[in-house]
C-alpha cells in the first residue's frame, strides 16, 4: 500500500511542479517535495522540470545533488547517490531488470540490484545506469554511455557498455 501511495505522491509532485521554471529556488522546492518520501536527501537537492523519480523510499541522495531535465530514476532496488553529483539531461537510472520465465520477460519476477554513484561524479546526458552498476567518486560517464557493472577506477568512462577511457585526476 505504501508503494502505491509513494507512486501517487511522486506523480502529484511532478504534476504540480512541472509548469515551474528551472530556477534554483524552484528546483530545490521540487527536491524538497520529493525528499519527503525518500530514504534520505541531503541539503540543496535540485530537481529540474520533467524529471521523474519512482520508488522514492529506495532513493538516497547526498548534499548538492542536481537532477537535470527529463532524467528518469526508477528505484525498484536501492539507489545511493553521493554528494555533489550531477545527472545530465535524459539520464536513466533503473535498479531492476525483468527476468525470463517460460520464454517471456513480461511476467518474470523483478531482479533488483543496488546502484551507487560516488561523490563528485557527473553522469552525462542520456547515460543509462543499469541494476548492479556503480560509478566511483569523482568520475565522469560520457553522454550516451550504458553502465552495466561496477566501475572501479576513478576516471572518464564512455561507450556501450561503458569502458574506461582515461584518468581525470591531475
Amino acid at each position: 500500500m505504501m508503494h502505491k501511495i509513494s507512486l501517487v505522491y511522486a506523480w502529484m509532485v511532478w504534476l504540480l511542479t512541472a509548469w515551474m521554471p528551472d530556477l534554483p529556488m524552484l528546483m530545490r522546492l521540487r527536491g524538497f517535495l520529493y525528499s519527503l518520501f525518500m530514504a534520505r536527501a541531503g541539503r540543496n537537492f535540485q530537481v529540474s522540470s520533467g524529471a521523474r523519480l519512482y520508488g522514492l523510499k529506495n532513493i538516497s541522495v547526498g548534499n548538492d545533488v542536481f537532477v537535470a531535465v527529463n532524467v528518469v530514476i526508477n528505484a525498484g532496488g536501492k539507489i545511493i547517490v553521493g554528494d555533489e553529483v550531477m545527472f545530465g539531461i535524459g539520464a536513466v537510472v533503473v535498479s531492476g531488470n525483468h527476468t525470463l520465465v517460460n520464454g517471456s520477460y513480461r511476467f518474470g519476477p523483478m531482479d533488483r540490484k543496488a546502484i551507487t554513484v560516488g561523490s563528485g561524479s557527473w553522469i552525462g546526458a542520456n547515460v543509462t545506469l543499469l541494476a548492479g552498476s556503480s560509478v566511483p567518486n569523482s568520475s565522469l560517464v560520457a553522454a550516451n554511455a550504458v553502465v552495466t557493472k561496477h566501475l572501479e577506477i576513478v576516471g572518464v568512462y564512455g561507450g556501450v557498455p561503458a569502458k574506461f577511457i582515461s584518468s581525470n585526476l591531475k
